[in-house]
């Protein structure tokens, strides 16, 4: 099992403006994939649920911690961990704001804001 990312796939992914993520079932099987925002912080990548968490795709990562997600050309199995420490939170915040702030107030302000920023997930390979 390979917790950690390579130095491509980090530079990948974090380069990705989107990724695909899926949640696995209870039994096993992946739900539809849903496009969202990935931003890196050193050598970790994070999402967060722009809906908060009542985004379905972030409810259904708390069924198994367990899903896939692909973007960029990589194409992984991964776990989800919940990230509740506020020094990370305010660099994922930081990480959101330089990389989409393109993209105008309107989306990327919400993205470091509750309810969006209780819903910060690491993304471990599986």
């Amino acid at each position: 099992m390979t917790t950690t990312w390579t130095t491509k796939e980090l530079d990948r992914i974090g380069a990705a403006d989107e990724l695909d993520i899926a949640a696995r079932r209870r039994d096993g099987s992946l739900r539809n994939p849903t496009t969202i925002w990935v931003v890196r912080s050193g050598d970790d990548l994070y999402v967060r649920s722009y809906r908060g968490p009542e985004g379905a795709w972030y409810r259904a990562t708390k069924t198994r911690h367990e899903g896939h997600i692909r973007a960029a050309g990589v194409d992984k199995d991964v776990a989800f961990i919940d990230e509740p420490d506020p020094a990370v939170n305010a660099r994922i915040d930081d990480a959101y704001r330089t990389k989409y702030r393109g993209h105008g107030a309107e989306y990327v302000d919400p993205m470091v804001a509750a309810p969006a920023r209780t819903t910060t997930t690491r993304i471990v390979p599986a």
